[in-house]
């Protein structure tokens, strides 16, 4: 199991260049950001943790753009995954996207890792013009026709969210599959659609049945006639517990992602370096080669 670590990035505390070396020099394997364009003032969306409008961290106001954040990490690191936990691409052009993050794995050198979600902020997704009751549909869409621009010489994709004649775009990414985690609560429409359209699950904070999960989701890849195993990268609720990540492991969870503070930097190279020897003896030993890329069962 390897171990990876995720900041909450704002304007405050620790850059992410910073946090990044810091996780490289403790040992992680991956680092990764969130993302919010914004968060609309008057909303109706229940964030997840306290059930209604009110939101449990002003950072949700704050945070860095995710591959700006993230393409400040690559000159000063050089093994480190470096990826989002999770992005939003339905907020976005398609097409100016699958440029950005081609961009950041080109020159970091095949080391990104796209985490996306479909989005718990209804009135962020509004504003963007996302048809709320369609974000799946047009998420699928984003990934394919983005897909078809990392691989094919010409490019063409046409659907009802994305639709672009045979079109050149380079750079491409160096890996041959950027690895697609969905982070999403643990249910059976969830891990369809992963089996369908992704190489992955990524927890929520809150998810309690983990273990569950994790059979249904290798229910769902069987069912789906995907090759091989589904990645899942495991996040872990405050204090890691040795005895669960251990549990995790054992069950096939593939990456544990810990939380790390936004204090100043020799608090958190202090932090990080005191949680990897917490959790030392649970690593599986870094191959440099990053997750296994699986292609999607078409």
């Amino acid at each position: 199991m390897r171990f990876g670590v995720t900041l909450f990035t704002s304007d405050r505390g620790i850059t992410p260049a910073a946090a990044a070396r810091a996780a490289e020099d403790a040992g992680f394997d991956a680092f990764y950001v969130p993302e919010h364009t914004h968060i609309p003032a008057r909303r109706e969306a229940a964030h997840p943790a306290t059930g209604d409008a009110s939101l449990p961290d002003d950072r949700y106001m704050r945070t860095l753009d995710p591959w700006v954040a993230l393409g400040t990490a690559i000159p000063v690191t050089s093994t480190i995954r470096l990826g989002t936990c999770v992005a939003l691409p339905v907020e976005h052009d398609p097409l100016t996207l699958a440029k950005t993050i081609a961009t950041v794995d080109h020159l970091a050198g095949g080391r990104v890792t796209l985490g996306v979600g479909f989005g718990w902020n209804l009135d962020e997704l509004r504003d963007h013009g996302v048809p709320i009751g369609r974000r799946r549909t047009m998420l699928r869409e984003y990934l394919e026709a983005m897909q078809a621009l990392w691989d094919d010489e010409e490019a063409e994709y046409h659907g009802e969210f994305v639709d672009f004649d045979a079109a050149w775009a380079w750079p491409k990414p160096v890996q041959p599959r950027v690895p697609v985690i969905v982070g999403c609560a643990g249910n059976e429409k969830n891990f369809r659609w992963i089996a369908r359209n992704a190489d992955g699950w990524m927890t929520t904070p809150r998810e309690d049945g983990v273990d569950a999960g994790i059979a249904g989701l290798r229910r769902a890849w069987a069912e789906a006639g995907r090759d091989g195993a589904p990645l899942i990268h495991a996040l872990v609720p405050g204090r890691p517990d040795p005895d669960e990540l251990a549990r995790w492991r054992d069950l096939g969870v593939t990456e544990a992602i810990c939380g790390m503070p936004d204090a100043d930097e020799p608090t958190v190279a202090a932090y990080l370096q005191h949680l990897a020897g917490r959790v030392a003896h649970l690593r599986e030993p870094a191959s440099g080669d990053g997750p296994p890329a699986v292609p999607v069962h078409r």
